[in-house]
C-alpha cells in the first residue's frame, strides 16, 4: 500500500467532511512493530484499528503477532488469509471503547462493514484485549519487559480449566483473569 494514501481504519472521521490520515501516519509504524520493535499500540483502540487495517491489508503476520502469544501456534492462518482475500472491505466504526476493565484488560466494540452480492454486510463485534508484559531483546527495550496490548481471540478452541494460569502469563488463575472474557 502506498504510505500516502488515507488509512484503511479512517482513524479520524468527523461528520461533514472525511478526513483520515496517511497510512505512514496511522497503522504503518504498528504493523512494522512487530518486525522492528520500534513503536506498539498504546491502546486497545489503536490495536484494533491496526488490526483492521491489517485485514484490509491481508497482513496475516500482523493478526497473527497481535493475538495472545499462547493463542498464536493454534490460529489458522491459512483461513485467516482466505477470509481477509475473500473480503470487500468498506469501512470501520468503533462504537464504544472501554479502555480498563480490572487490571490488564480492555474492550472495543466496534463494526466492520464490507460488502458482498447482496450489498452492504456489518460485522458486529465486542473484541477482548490485554496488556501484558513480554521480554525483548530490542534496541528499545534492552531486554527488559515491554506491556503491550494482544487481541484474546474467543474463537480459538483452548483446553484450559478455570482453575489453571492464566493464558497470558498474569499469574491469576485463568477464571479470574482473562477466562471471564472468553
Amino acid at each position: 500500500m502506498n504510505p500516502n494514501t488515507p488509512c484503511p481504519c479512517s482513524q479520524h472521521t468527523y461528520s461533514i467532511n472525511t478526513l483520515t490520515r496517511s497510512y505512514a501516519d496511522c497503522c504503518q509504524p504498528l504493523h512494522q512493530s512487530f518486525q522492528t520493535g520500534q513503536q506498539f499500540a498504546t491502546t486497545a483502540e489503536q490495536l484494533m484499528r491496526s488490526r483492521y487495517s491489517a485485514f484490509v491489508l491481508q497482513n496475516i503476520d500482523y493478526i497473527v503477532a497481535t493475538t495472545l502469544p499462547s493463542q498464536q501456534p493454534l490460529l489458522d492462518k491459512s483461513a485467516i488469509k482466505t477470509w481477509a482475500k475473500q473480503t470487500d472491505w468498506a469501512g470501520l466504526e468503533i462504537v464504544h471503547h472501554n479502555p480498563k476493565i480490572g487490571k490488564r484488560h480492555a474492550q472495543v466494540e466496534f463494526k466492520a462493514y464490507f460488502t458482498t452480492a447482496e450489498g452492504l454486510q456489518c460485522h458486529h463485534e465486542l473484541s477482548t484485549f490485554v496488556k501484558i508484559k513480554v521480554k525483548s531483546g530490542d534496541k528499545i527495550a534492552e531486554g527488559k519487559a515491554l506491556e503491550k496490548w494482544f487481541f484474546v481471540d474467543p474463537t480459538v478452541n483452548l483446553s484450559i480449566s478455570q482453575k489453571q494460569p492464566c493464558i497470558c502469563g498474569s499469574g491469576e488463575k485463568f477464571k479470574r483473569c482473562c477466562g471471564q472474557f472468553l
